[in-house]
């Protein structure tokens, strides 16, 4: 019967499959985002040094006025490349109207002779056509009411071969071109377009657009073909539309539209960008014999664009890597043969994934679905950041994961049931954790028994002016957020259950429900690995504007925002479900509770950031640097127990250390420390204070070096009655 139904799944999927590959616009959204996320995973690579972008930044409109400048600026600009020695220097501006600032201008508006007055236009004019500079220009791709009366100049001789009767091309309304000074002076020009995909990113440019029945290459493209000495561009056609450029040797893939996928080689400001001031100036270094793109990444020009790597982009970046792929063939196609390959690749997963379902083993089926998955999306992600090749990724994995949830739904659906029917009766009672163990042994696990395990408590120091600082509550939740999620991530992944949050502070324990063989040392580390994650904890915290009050608070205590203290003791305890008959929680209780509470109360008396019982310290089997605190009687306990800080794994976490001194110091520093505890504990208390004061200045705990040249003193002067045993009685909870 399962057969009868998975052969009739499976032809349903096949035929849904079929449905979404001939309207494969349904899923372009989404596999476009797929092929973000995997050129975001490749990362930065390396990009070709010899293009350099000149920024009109922030700092040049400061020094040199807000934009536009006056031309006679530009022109100076230009002409310092030029004698810099810059092998071609792109617009990516326009020069649409005339020099309002022009002396010129200005005298003839105002009716007075200006025939030796500067022409700020004719000054650039002039310095265009004596150097090597490229200017742009921009298409408007829409009617906007204004008519097209002129066209663009270029010197490309652009050959079309094989064209069919009907081209699918960009066809713009008109184009916004420099003034015809400028545009005459010119030995050629490029548009600078970008055409943004449906979801407003940019992946690809353009290379020709068609205008008044002409082709017109783009700036990049224009600027690639003067750097190579070509004269000539060839668009080469197939029945469907234009398939590539060829320029020069390099055959450049585009899609019907006459589109390159630009293949970006990292975000923002990858390549070289030099200050517009800096080249006024005349102090730009490294400008001799580079391909020169001038433009902007001032937010208030809004030359701004949103590409996979970075929603805020600076426009003229995107040019530069469209430099880049021409030159070095680094952009990403789909070439002849992908579609087939799409189709392939299609039909094999719907083919494995039903041998995968027939097979009796369930374990089998699930590795292969893992298996062919990863390797899809690893063959197909190595093809796109190595190879520069894009193939259809959702398709065959969406196909697939239908296969998957077909093949194991009646499965699901009948366990489902019996799962939910045990959810229902105890989602009241206990803690999901609790109950998935419930589901999984199907044991009583909530009878309260008696169980050794090791407890922790973790407090958030100085939480009380944090809350202060806080500029609303939901800064201060967002904050605490931040703080237990990673604490909470440590705990789970080694093993522990977290029992419950108790405003900034949380309580845990491992040996249960699960058993954890060597529950203090997992403890333990979990504790370490939490101080250990602190230092880029407050680093993100330090970045977030959300918190400016907090980090300020924090730096003028001389404390960093987010410090907490750990207790840990390991000892017998109840665990099990505990409360009223209407609401109860699994829980632990007794005296083991009671003393982990109270040793992390102590942290702070102590200077220590972990503690534990000694109970702890009995358990432990892995290596640790340990200091002996006291041997103390805690408030509501008459037997006394000593307490240890763990200052860090003896191997450190990853090679680093949570104490700022060396491995080697810290073993000395506590050899010479725990002979002066033990003259102490022997009742001399002249020599242990002596210790202690040698110690203070070089400590990793100075804190409790202190305390104990100040018991010590005490001591001296009101000496013991009888024998000394070194027990301290605390007579508050912390």
């Amino acid at each position: 019967m399962q057969k009868i139904l998975l052969h009739g799944f499976v032809t349903l999927c096949i035929g849904a499959g079929f449905f979404f590959f001939w309207r494969v616009g349904v899923l372009e959204p989404f596999e476009l985002k797929v092929n973000d996320t995997m050129l975001q995973a490749r990362g930065p690579v390396a990009h070709d040094e010899r293009i350099v972008i000149v920024d009109i930044d922030e700092r040049s409109l400061k020094a040199l006025g807000q934009w536009p400048w006056s031309r006679n600026v530009v022109a100076h600009l230009l002409n310092n490349l030029a004698a810099m020695g810059a092998g071609i220097v792109g617009l990516d501006i326009v020069f649409a109207e005339p020099d309002a600032s022009s002396p010129a201008r200005v005298l003839s508006q105002l009716g007075v002779e200006y025939e030796n007055a500067p022409d700020y236009d004719g000054m650039l004019a002039d310095v265009i056509s004596a150097t090597p500079t490229v200017p742009g220009y921009v298409f408007a791709m829409q009617k906007d009411g204004i008519e097209p009366h002129d066209v663009p100049k270029h010197t490309a001789l652009i050959v079309e071969r094989q064209k069919p009767l009907h081209v699918t091309l960009f066809r713009p309304h008109r184009a916004i071109l420099n003034l015809p000074i400028l545009e005459e002076a010119a030995y050629t020009t490029g548009y600078f377009n970008t055409v943004p995909d449906e979801d407003g990113v940019v992946r690809s440019i353009p290379l020709v657009m068609e205008y008044q029945g002409v082709l017109y290459p783009a700036l990049s493209l224009e600027m690639v073909r003067l750097a190579l000495g070509l004269k000539r561009l060839e668009v080469q056609y197939n029945p469907q539309g234009i398939v590539g450029v060829g320029l020069g040797e390099r055959a450049i893939t585009t899609d019907a539209l006459g589109r390159m996928m630009v293949g970006y080689h990292g975000p923002s400001f990858t390549y070289r960008y030099i200050s517009a001031l800096d080249v006024v100036e005349g102090k730009a270094q490294g400008i001799e014999g580079a391909i020169v793109l001038v433009g902007t990444s001032a937010a208030g020009l809004l030359d701004l664009r949103s590409t996979p790597f970075d929603s805020v982009y600076p426009g003229v970046e995107v040019h530069a890597n469209a430099i880049d792929n021409l030159l070095n063939g680094s952009f990403f196609s789909k070439p002849s043969w992908a579609q087939g390959v799409d189709i392939l690749t299609f039909v094999g997963v719907l083919v494995v994934g039903f041998a995968l379902l027939i097979q009796p083993f369930v374990w089998v089926a699930f590795l292969g679905f893992g298996g062919v998955i990863f390797a899809l999306l690893g063959t197909h992600f190595w093809l796109l950041a190595f190879k520069g090749v894009l193939l259809a990724t959702i398709l065959p994995l969406s196909a697939f994961s239908v296969l998957l949830l077909v093949g194991f739904g009646l499965n699901f659906f009948l366990e489902s049931r019996q799962k939910e029917q045990i959810k229902k009766k105890f989602a009241a009672k206990v803690s999901s954790a609790v109950m998935e163990d419930l589901i999984k042994n199907k044991g009583d696990v909530f009878a309260a028994h008696e169980r050794e395990i090791t407890v922790f408590f973790s407090d958030v120091r100085n939480f009380t002016n944090i809350s202060e600082s806080m500029p609303s509550p939901k800064v201060l939740i967002a904050f605490m957020n931040e703080l237990m999620d990673p604490m909470t991530d440590i705990i789970i992944k080694r093993k522990g259950t977290v029992d419950k949050f108790m405003g900034d502070a949380i309580m845990a324990y491992w040996n249960a429900p699960n058993s954890v063989p060597d529950h203090a040392d997992v403890a333990v580390g979990s504790a370490l690995e939490q101080l250990h994650a602190l230092k880029e904890l407050n680093a993100k915290m330090k970045q977030d504007p959300r918190f400016e009050a907090c980090v300020t608070m924090a730096k003028n205590m001389g404390v960093e925002p987010v410090a907490i203290g750990i207790g840990l003791n390991s000892g017998p305890a109840i665990v099990g479900e505990m409360g009223s008959s209407s609401r109860s929680d699994y829980t632990a209780i007794g005296d083991a509770i009671n003393l982990g509470a109270r040793i992390e109360s102590l942290c702070k008396y102590y200077g220590s950031t972990c503690q534990i019982s000694q109970f702890t310290k009995e358990r432990l089997e892995k290596a640790y640097y340990l200091r002996l605190l006291d041997k103390v009687r805690v408030k509501g306990k008459k037997e006394a127990v000593e307490i240890w800080q763990v200052h860090d794994f003896k191997e450190g976490l990853e090679g680093e250390y949570l104490f700022t001194c060396t491995p080697k110091e810290l073993e000395e520093e506590l050899e010479l420390y725990h002979a002066a505890m033990a003259q102490y504990r022997q009742g001399a208390f002249a020599q242990a204070k002596a210790g202690f004061e040698t110690l203070l200045a070089c400590s990793a705990n100075p804190t409790v070096c202190a305390l104990y040249i100040d018991r010590c003193e005490h001591l001296m002067e009101n000496p013991p009655q009888g024998e000394f045993d070194g027990i301290f009685e605390h007579k508050t909870k912390g």
